[in-house]
Order: structure tokens, then sequence, then C-alpha cells
């Protein structure tokens, strides 16, 4: 995700909802971090460099990917006394003692959690486990991991989704949403501020508070791109152009996600790979639209956004179908292509439809 945040605030009282563990320096935990996309992937990069307990002998982060060459990617980035692979999840959950999450979607998470819960019956821990779910899940989702874990002696879980785009996550700028076992949280805040994140925002005791909070934000987000995605189709369509809602919001609406998104729109740079997949974004929508359906809280913005981002993955999937893809992995902010699709216009072929724009423009003047 673009920058969804105020301006970086430096770590400081405000940053930590909680005191510090119990014998501050004492603690040499050995973490595992479970998944390595674009925002895993800087979260465990900047823990295994950053650790607040480094020099006091915090142990190299345990990394484990389902694609094996991002995990020696990370260590051959941060280096072996920073950072190493396991060989498998049994190895990460048996070995470590704080365990990181951070998948694609509910199903992959689900499935992980049982690979969890079926090594750790095979060698149950002596001693504390805790687990960090900061996938962007849905909210009820977090009970059900729960109750696998709850069987098995002391084990904690606590989720905490965090808020900001890749390059946010790369500058350990990241807000950290937690809910759910206190103590837990609190080991696990101590971690991860300034290391990975900037700030903590502590939710209660509820596992779900945390998940529902940033699906919330999730979805401002995700109205502004369908507000911002009308304007430049508008725009282009009365022929004023794109590039001129581009300056307005740089003049008037300085909010550094409205131009993030503005410039990849107007740009048309739509390479997932560097950002957010809209896969991700059709999920996180379905999920906020269930929510306003569980609590009667209509959101029609979020829906005409959901409608529009299916209908840019369609018109991606045929162009994939058709072997002319401009990228492999579409960005959510292609947004602009269903609401330009549903204006008449083409949704990726700018160029095709400004001819077109031009002859009905100068076809309506002449008359």
């Amino acid at each position: 995700m673009s920058n969804t945040l105020s301006p970086p605030e430096i770590a400081g009282s405000n940053s930590l909802p909680f005191s510090r563990p119990t014998s501050p320096g004492g603690h040499h935990h050995q973490v595992g971090f479970v998944g390595l996309g674009t925002i895993g992937y800087a979260m465990a990069k900047n823990l295994a460099k950053n650790g607040p307990d480094n020099i006091q002998g915090l142990p190299p982060v345990r990394v484990w990917n389902r694609t094996t060459s991002k995990a020696d990617k990370l260590v051959d980035h941060v280096g072996k006394d920073r950072a190493s692979v396991a060989q498998s999840l049994e190895e990460i959950v048996q070995d470590c003692d704080i365990i990181i999450v951070n998948l694609a979607n509910d199903d992959v998470v689900r499935k992980i959690y049982h690979q969890f819960s079926e090594a750790l019956e095979k060698s149950p821990p002596q001693k504390t486990k805790i687990f960090v779910e900061t996938s962007t899940i849905y909210p009820s989702l977090a009970g059900e991991l729960d109750k696998i874990l709850s069987s098995l002696p002391h084990t904690h879980l606590i989720t905490c989704p965090v808020l900001g785009s890749a390059i946010v996550a790369d500058q350990s700028q990241l807000v950290l949403i937690m809910s759910g076992d206190y103590t837990s949280k609190k080991e696990v805040a101590h971690l991860l501020v300034p290391s990975v994140g900037r700030k903590v925002v502590d939710l209660g005791g509820d596992l779900e508070k945390a998940l529902t909070y940033k699906l919330m934000a999730n979805s401002m987000i995700l109205g502004s791109m369908e507000v911002l995605a009308e304007a430049m189709t508008f725009a282009e369509k009365s022929g004023i152009g794109s590039d001129r809602v581009l300056a307005l919001v740089k003049d008037y609406f300085p909010a550094p996600s409205l131009i993030a998104y503005a410039e990849k729109m107007n740009g048309e740079k739509f390479d997932g790979a560097s950002g957010f997949a809209i896969d991700g974004g059709i999920k996180d929508a379905t999920h906020i639209r269930r929510l306003t359906s569980k609590y009667n809280c209509p959101m029609p913005a979020l829906d005409a956004a959901h409608q529009h981002l299916l209908t840019a993955r369609a018109i991606h999937v045929r162009q994939k179908n058709e072997g002319k893809p401009a990228v492999d992995v579409l960005d959510w902010s292609a947004i602009v292509a269903g609401t330009r699709a549903a204006a008449g216009l083409s949704g990726f072929d700018r160029e095709q439809d400004a001819s077109t724009l031009v002859e009905i423009m100068e076809g309506s003047t002449s008359q």
C-alpha cells in the first residue's frame, strides 16, 4: 500500500502503550518469521538488522518462506550473523519463542497454523511461545487460530496487522495494531518498535479488534482510491485530462497516499510486484463488505470500489489470455481501469481512448 500514514514521528513516549517487560535486556528470544512477501520481507529484514537486543545477544532471526530463494536473499542482505533460513515450518515452530506470521490470505494462514499445531503436538513446548499474526485476515479467523493453539501448553496468540506501504515498511515506519494477551503484546511491542514500526495501537484483549481496525483503515484507502479514479475518468472524458487531476491533488489534497495513487493512475504504473497486488485488494474489499453486512453499516463507496477492482482484474486476465499484459501482477491502483471501462473507455489503452475522445470532442464542437 502507498503511505496511508501521517508524516513519520520519532519513536518516543507515545509510541508504545506498554511498560517495559520485566528484566529489560535479559530476553534473548529466538524469533522466527514466516512469509516473505513485500511487507513481510521488509519487516523481517528490519527486525534482523535493527532488533533491539541484537547487541545483547539476540540469536539470528530464523526465516521461512515457501519460495526459498526469498529467504536466501534476505540472509545474503543482512548477513548470516543476523538471519538464518529454516528448512521447514516444523523447525520454526519448535525452535522459536516468538513466531511472526505475514501471509497473503486466510486459507494460507489457516493451513500454516494447522501445520504449527501438528508439529507442536509431536513435541509440546516447554516454555512460552508467542504467535504474532500480522496478516490482513477476516476477524473471525483469529478465533479459529486461537482454538487451534489453545490445546497446546504455553502458547499465546496476538493479532498485529500493520498499516503502511512497502516503502513505509522498508523505512521501519509501520503502525502496528495489537490485540490479545497483554503480557505477550508488551513483549512483542518492545521487540518490534522501533526496529519494524514506529508506533503501537493497543485495542485490548479481543483478538478480532485489531483485524477489524485494519480492514476499516483499508476501507478508507479504497474509498479514497475510488473517488480519485472516478475523478480521473471524468477528467479524461470531459477533455480536461487526468494530469490536471494529479496537479489538483498535489495543490489541494497533498496527502502522501493520494499523491502516490494519483501518480500511479496518471502514469499507468500498475506493476503490483512493487506495490499491493489487486488480488489482495479484492480480498480486503470482500472482507470489509462482509463486515458491513454483519454490522448493518452500508459503505456504498466501498461497494463501487470492489466492483471496479473486479472489472480491472477481468480486463487484465483477458489481456493475459491474449498474451499481451503490460504487467504480470496488477497493482490495486489499477482500479481506475474499472472506472474507465464503466464510462465506456477501454480500461488500459489510454492512447486509443485519447484519439477517440478527440474525435468525439471535435464532432460535438462542429455541430
